[in-house]
């Protein structure tokens, strides 16, 4: 299993819909809204690393209102 946590930033006024479509994602973790540079904080879990990217580029940047997005999986020392 993979885990990460993906930075989203929002367009204005646009959090709240942001949030309930990554909540609404069968692979989210958690979601949280959060202020500062980013405006939510979704944590996501797949199979497989090649899966991480399908679910950033396909599923979650097409979300309407998400401008920007940084990927950062887990890793476990």
């Amino acid at each position: 299993m993979v885990k990460a946590y993906v930075l989203v930033q929002a367009s204005v006024g646009k959090i709240p819909e942001v949030a309930e479509a990554l909540r609404a994602m069968p692979s989210t973790l958690s979601c949280d809204d959060v202020t500062g540079p980013y405006d939510v904080i979704v944590q996501v879990q797949v199979e497989a690393i090649e899966e991480l990217g399908q679910l950033v580029a396909a599923q979650i940047q097409t979300i309407e209102g998400i401008t920007r997005t940084v990927t950062c999986p887990v890793v476990n020392y």
